[in-house]
């Protein structure tokens, strides 16, 4: 679907920010401390100092554990604001070297990321009320992040309603080929009794095999939450019409120059791929 084609045309450029040197050094001098901290501090600077059970709800793939070492003491090392400053600063530093004219592109992102409907998307609606920065490139950034949030979100929800948690949903992209569990483990926090046990509850359930694959009815499980994320992150596609089309030729290009620039690897944590 053309949803998912825009997901996989923009996750890379908002995915600079977890892996580029730039904001791991914007996060040290916020003073903030260690790479999981600023990562936290991060993702949920723009919701305000929040504490670790609504922090670990709305990441939702994190083990609460995880999310709770890191909040809420980084609220006091660093202000949300200046997190949230340094980060959008370090970010156009960032995608400086693999970027030229982003006017048109920025144009196109910011009418979808305009149309993004918030019901139900907290971290999405909360990225939409930060102030467009007069950076061009951090502009554009902020733009694929609040599309990149507002599908996460929709994924969120259609996990839920499918009766996965975050870690169930994770293994389920696992057990369709999409990342080894070496892939994510160490980056989601989870331990291997709580990895073993969800593993053993979606067995239960005939998710998974005995191999951790999926089954024929995992497979119908995880093609439903896919169709419904693509339907839940329709509201910018339609919005654009035809003109996404133009987007996905602006996008593309520059999401493979920051995967053959390096800045962020393959595989990763994201499952994001170089369109």
């Amino acid at each position: 679907m053309t949803a998912r084609r825009l997901w996989a045309a923009v996750e890379p450029l908002h995915a600079v920010v977890y892996f580029a040197p730039e904001t791991a050094e914007a996060a040290k001098a916020a003073g903030l401390r260690g790479y999981w901290m600023g990562y936290f501090a991060g993702r949920l600077a723009h919701l305000g100092p929040i504490g670790p059970g609504p922090a670990a709800a709305v990441l939702f793939g994190f083990a609460p554990e995880m999310v709770a070492r890191a909040v809420p003491d980084a609220w006091s090392f660093a202000s949300p604001a200046a997190v949230l400053g340094s980060r959008l600063e370090a970010v156009g530093t960032a995608l400086r070297p693999v970027t030229a004219d982003v006017s048109e592109l920025s144009a196109l992102l910011w009418r979808a990321a305009d149309a993004c409907e918030f019901g139900g998307r907290p971290l999405a609606a909360a990225w939409a009320a930060v102030p467009k920065p007069a950076d061009p490139l951090s502009s554009l950034w902020l733009a694929t992040t609040i599309l990149r949030e507002h599908r996460g979100d929709g994924h969120v929800l259609a996990a839920v309603h499918a009766g996965l948690s975050g870690l169930e949903t994770t293994l389920t992209h696992i057990g369709d080929g999409v990342l080894g569990r070496a892939d994510v483990q160490p980056h989601r926090g989870w331990s291997d009794a709580q990895w073993d046990a969800a593993v053993d509850r979606l067995r239960t359930r005939g998710i998974l095999d005995a191999h951790g694959h999926l089954t024929a009815a995992g497979r119908e499980l995880r093609h439903g939450i896919e169709e419904d994320t693509d339907r839940l992150a329709a509201a910018p596609v339609t919005a654009l019409g035809t003109d996404v089309e133009r987007l996905l030729e602006l996008a593309v290009p520059l999401a493979r120059a920051v995967f053959d620039s390096g800045v962020v690897p393959v595989p990763n944590p994201m499952g994001a791929a170089r369109p």
